[in-house]
C-alpha cells in the first residue's frame, strides 16, 4: 500500500525575510536606496527575532551598500557587525568574504596602509587554502597599491612573488609577464 501523498507545506517566512528578500530584489533592479530602505527593515526585523544570521546578512548587504556610495565609515561598521557575529559562530568562509570586501573598501578609499595590512592577510589566506589564482590576484593588487604609495620595490617583488606561483604551475607565459612587469617597475 503506498502513502497517500501530502500536500507540500510552505514554512511562513518571517517579515525580517521579506524585507531581505525584498531588498535583494532592489539591488538587482538597481535601486540602491530602495534596497537600504528595505535591508534596514529587515536588519531590525532580525534583530527583534534574535536571528543573528539574518543580523549579518542584512549587515552584510548594508555594507555593500554604502561601500558603492563610497562611504566607508558606515560600510565598515557595517561589515564589523556581520564580522563579529560570523567570528562568533566560527563561519570562516563568510569571515574570509568579509575580509576582502573591507580591504577592498580600504583600497577604493585609497587609504594604502590600511589596505595593504587587509589583503596581506587575504594573501595568508589564500595560500592557507591553497589557491593561486586567488593568491595571484591578490598579488596583482597589492601591486597596484604598492606603485600608488610609490613604493617600486614592493610592487616589483608582488609581480615576481606573482610570477613564481605561475612558474611553478608550469604556465610560462603568464610567469614571464609578471617578471616583465617588475623588471619595467625597476627600470622606472
Amino acid at each position: 500500500m503506498t502513502e497517500p501523498i501530502k500536500p507540500e507545506v510552505k514554512e511562513e517566512k518571517s517579515q525580517a525575510q521579506l524585507d531581505y528578500e525584498a531588498g535583494q530584489e532592489f539591488l538587482k533592479n538597481l535601486e540602491p536606496a530602495q534596497a537600504a530602505n528595505a535591508f534596514h527593515n529587515a536588519l531590525i526585523a532580525f534583530e527583534l527575532e534574535g536571528d543573528d544570521n539574518g543580523i549579518a546578512n542584512a549587515a552584510d548587504k548594508l555594507g555593500d551598500i554604502c561601500a558603492k556610495r563610497g562611504d566607508v565609515e558606515k560600510a565598515m561598521s557595517h561589515y564589523d557587525r556581520a564580522y563579529a557575529i560570523c567570528q562568533k559562530h566560527t563561519d570562516r568562509f563568510s569571515l574570509f568574504s568579509i575580509e576582502k570586501k573591507k580591504a577592498k573598501l580600504m583600497y577604493d578609499a585609497k587609504n594604502y596602509e590600511q589596505a595593504v595590512a587587509l589583503y596581506l592577510d587575504v594573501l595568508d589566506e589564500y595560500s592557507a587554502l591553497r589557491n593561486p589564482q586567488g593568491s595571484v590576484d591578490t598579488l596583482e593588487i597589492l601591486a597596484e597599491i604598492y606603485l600608488a604609495q610609490g613604493e617600486k620595490n614592493k610592487a616589483a617583488d608582488a609581480y615576481r612573488t606573482a610570477a613564481s606561483i605561475h612558474q611553478n604551475f608550469k604556465h610560462s607565459r603568464h610567469a614571464e609577464q609578471f617578471r616583465q612587469k617588475a623588471a619595467e617597475i625597476e627600470k622606472e
